[in-house]
């Protein structure tokens, strides 16, 4: 039983120079000290400290293999985005962190699978940025649930969802810069109670507006931490939409019809979620995700699959990494035809009736 988890992240070592491209938007480095210690930095001040997983490979692969996991998709941290700057320095800054992602991934081109990120601020540079990550060899693409006010459902943005479908390129969306968060003070509650909300907020979004009749449905299309609040709210959505024609002024079809047209991770942590969040999108659309290595992910990469009341043996296997095979198992159209495909996901992810 192969495992895979598709929602890990990476902070390449960036010097503050190369921070300096984003320019007032934030200037992401990593400071690392004599004692190996890291700490995420935004310009002069300290963000958060962290752990030589995030970008050391070998410690990295270390890890997998204490905790039994065979292959992890690589994303950006969200402070590297850089949504608030220039977007031409965006895409040069995007350019670079896709390069370093690529150099990490290469140590273990069998276990590490990348995914690029883009200057979303700039739909069509995203489009022109992904492009080039894609031939390349990023396997996916690792966005923000919003930039600014422009969630997911705007039409730039979902323009260029609809070019990751063309592509070929599986989106991972992460919530970031959180909502309400004058009101969050202290205790983490910005990731406890703002990354729910968010990720509700872009889920809800898509269905409510009518971007998924919109995008094709060949996109693949992942959001992180179980969907957020989405599940548990499903039915107050579709009682809404019966009951209001505000509601369903611009959708079509009731919310949980669009279930099928998206995956989540399984990062809600309690047996008891899971089987809640199994039941609302199905089997084959849960795929394991930890948030490694971060303090609030998944200590035990899939103990809650493992545990889940409900899922039988051929469930559990989906889950931990069937799924994520099948979503990561087509390469992108950009890829040349002539270029050999660097596999970096394992040959388990790209050829069917092989394991990883």
């Amino acid at each position: 039983m192969s495992v895979i988890d598709v929602h890990s992240h990476v902070f390449p070592r960036f010097t503050r120079a190369e921070g300096r491209i984003l320019a007032g938007a934030g200037e992401p480095w990593l400071r690392v000290g004599g004692d190996g210690a890291g700490m995420m930095m935004s310009g002069d001040e300290e963000y958060r400290p962290v752990d030589p997983g995030l970008w050391e490979p070998a410690r990295r692969l270390a890890d997998m293999d204490a905790s039994g996991v065979d292959v992890q998709a690589v994303s950006s941290t969200p402070l590297m985005f850089g949504y608030g700057a220039e977007p031409s320095r965006a895409a040069d800054w995007c350019d670079l962190v896709n390069e370093r992602i690529l150099a990490f991934c290469a140590d273990a081109p069998d276990r590490l699978l990348p995914l690029c990120q883009v200057p979303l601020q700039d739909p069509a540079l995203a489009c022109e940025v992904a492009t080039r990550a894609a031939a390349a060899g990023h396997r996916g693409v690792h966005i923000g649930n919003h930039v600014g006010d422009r969630n997911l459902d705007d039409p730039g943005i979902t323009g260029f969802l609809v070019h990751c479908a063309e592509l070929g390129l599986p989106v991972l969306a992460h919530p970031w810069d959180m909502l309400g968060a004058e009101r969050m003070r202290g205790h983490m509650l910005p990731w406890l109670s703002g990354m729910p909300a968010e990720t509700q907020l872009s889920i809800l979004g898509l269905m409510l507006s009518g971007a998924f009749e919109r995008i094709p449905e060949s996109l693949r299309l992942c959001f992180c931490h179980g969907g957020g609040s989405f599940a548990f709210l499903l039915g107050r959505a579709d009682n809404a939409w019966h009951q209001r024609d505000i509601v369903r002024a611009d959708s079509p079809r009731p919310p949980s019809e669009y279930t099928r047209r998206f995956h989540v991770d399984s990062a809600v942590f309690d047996p008891r979620a899971l089987r809640l969040l199994v039941e609302v999108m199905g089997t084959e659309r849960v795929m394991l995700g930890t948030d490694y290595p971060f303090p609030l992910g998944e200590k035990e990469p899939g103990a809650a699959i493992r545990s889940c009341p409900g899922l039988d043996d051929a469930g559990r296997a989906l889950l931990l990494g069937g799924n994520a095979r099948a979503f990561f198992a087509a390469e992108p159209a950009a890829r040349p035809a002539a270029q050999p495909s660097p596999d970096p996901a394992g040959a388990g992810l790209i050829l069917e009736g092989r394991t990883t």
